[in-house]
């Protein structure tokens, strides 16, 4: 694995350390800050989001129905390519768990990352 590889990982842990924060937080906006413009999130049972304020939408919804501290257990952070990285992991909340199948993070033109894709299954 290249460098370049080892920083587009590093970044993307990074983003997700900081999503995780934003949830925890109880702040949808700036959950959905964190993914790009047109990013598409499958949340199953929830349905399809494309673009940040749908996106905005569905994480105001989770946490006002009281979800929180989430966690992520045993995540996986591979280099899709030199700008993207693919994290997977079982997560677990307050009130529900499940499996994140693949959160993709590309790197921005700033340097950060965003969330491209995020598909995720919550079991009860």
């Amino acid at each position: 694995m290249s460098h370049q590889n080892n920083a587009v990982v590093a970044t993307a842990k990074a983003a997700s350390e900081k999503w995780k924060a934003a949830f925890n937080a109880g702040d949808a906006a700036a959950c959905a800050a964190c993914y790009e413009e047109t990013a598409v999130v499958v949340a199953k049972p929830f349905g399809t989001f494309t673009g940040r304020s749908e996106i905005e939408g569905l994480w105001a919804k989770v946490i006002g129905d009281g979800f929180s501290n989430v966690e992520y257990l045993e995540p996986q952070i591979t280099a899709e390519s030199e700008t993207t990285a693919l994290l997977t992991s079982r997560w677990q909340m307050n009130k529900a768990q499940g499996v994140i199948t693949r959160e993709l993070w590309a790197l921005q033109p700033d340097g950060s990352a965003l969330l491209r894709e995020d598909h995720f299954e919550a079991v009860g």
